[in-house]
């Protein structure tokens, strides 16, 4: 059993997810950016205090989520998304997959449309397989080793990094290291207060 499943938050912030003494939503910033971000997440992480992906809708303004696995909702559609306004990305490690950088973006003037599936690596591997109007989306990746020693869970490969982690490595490459190195101090934020919380950090 997982720390997070042993030690529930009792009364937290929606918004962050930590105790109202720990909450940081006062240090989440207000980013208007070209590229968008759709977060496509899955019901349950939803309840989950560790989520980091409502962090990054918080602090990018350019942005949307669309809750996937609800039952009485039906399939979710995502066809909308597929507009020439944008150059539009799934964002989720795969062997066709290319590494998402500068120099990417570059190879067209459109701003960038991220798709990130949020949930654990089974949830978020099945969003291309169940939503076949991504099929023919070009696939993007970022492969940086995730180097961190502590995490909000428990980490099973290399590149396995949290939503929020992911995505400010993202917006590194589409903006610039400015945007990413604020949406990655925001994390580290998230990831002490939660260690805390947890008695792991005095």
């Amino acid at each position: 059993m997982t720390l997070e499943r042993k030690r529930k938050t009792k009364d937290p912030c929606f918004d962050c997810g930590l105790h109202k003494d720990l909450c940081l939503c006062h240090l989440i910033p207000s980013l208007d950016l070209k590229t968008k971000l759709v977060l496509v997440i899955h019901h349950r992480e939803l309840k989950r205090t560790s989520n980091t992906g409502r962090l990054a809708l918080k602090s990018l303004k350019n942005s949307e989520m669309r809750v996937r696995g609800l039952k009485d909702a039906g399939p979710l559609d995502l066809s909308d998304l597929l507009t020439p306004n944008y150059r539009t990305l799934l964002f989720f490690p795969s062997d066709e997959a290319r590494e998402l950088t500068p120099t990417l973006v570059s190879e067209s003037p459109l701003p960038i449309q991220l798709i990130v599936p949020d949930g654990n690596w089974r949830q978020a591997s099945k969003v291309a397989i169940r939503h076949p109007e991504l099929r023919h989306l070009e696939r993007v990746m970022i492969s940086t080793p995730n180097t961190s020693t502590q995490h909000l869970r428990a980490e099973h490969f290399e590149e396995g990094m949290s939503t929020l982690q992911a995505i400010a490595l993202a917006f590194a490459a589409t903006e610039d290291d400015e945007v990413g190195n604020q949406l990655l101090q925001l994390y580290k934020e998230k990831l002490n207060r939660t260690l805390k919380a947890r008695g792991q950090l005095a």
